[in-house]
């Protein structure tokens, strides 16, 4: 999920920035628009993973039985 954090955040850079060089009204508030998905979409993937690990503090319990079983 780190990878989906980056690329999210990073999307949401390159929109901001997009919105910041724009000349037309409308293309900027479509950036500034996409920028707050993008940055929204990141917050849930951080919240979830902090919700995971306090529920799960050494991981998934299928997971680890699955990697212990020969």
């Amino acid at each position: 999920m780190a990878d989906l954090l980056t690329l999210y955040r990073e999307h949401a850079e390159r929109a901001q920035a997009d919105a910041d060089a724009a000349t037309l009204g409308n293309v900027r508030e479509r950036n500034l628009r996409a920028a707050d998905a993008w940055r929204q979409m990141a917050e849930r993937i951080e919240r979830t993973e902090t919700a995971r690990a306090t529920r799960e503090p050494h991981g998934d319990p299928a997971l680890r039985a699955q990697r212990t079983t020969p």
